[in-house]
């Protein structure tokens, strides 16, 4: 029964994070150019990615930019992939973060 419940606690934390704060808070209108990639990184990806891009519940992406391109770092983004939804960051802010992420390799 313990378990069960700690799976359940860990899946709604997990679930909740994923979903960070949606609105768009301190960017008037939304998609404005010039978003902090690693602040939106934190804000979005980190509980699953973790805050070193070391990975955890999801995969690392130290080095993500070796592997993929900012397109297909941006189809990821938009699609989702396994576990992780999709467009949890959208517009320029999905551009900003993809851009970021290509840039590590």
């Amino acid at each position: 029964m313990k378990k069960k419940l700690a799976a359940l606690l860990m899946g709604t934390t997990l679930a909740l994070a994923a979903c960070g704060g949606g609105g768009g808070g301190d960017q008037a209108g939304g998609d404005k150019a010039g978003a902090d990639p690693e602040k939106l990184f934190n804000q979005k990806c980190s509980s699953c990615h973790g805050g070193n891009l070391e990975g955890g519940v999801g995969p690392k992406l130290s080095d993500v930019g070796s592997r993929l391109s900012q397109d297909q770092i941006e189809s990821t983004i938009a699609n989702g992939q396994g576990a992780m939804p999709p467009k949890l960051l959208e517009g320029a802010d999905a551009s900003a973060v993809a851009e970021w992420l290509a840039n590590k390799k």
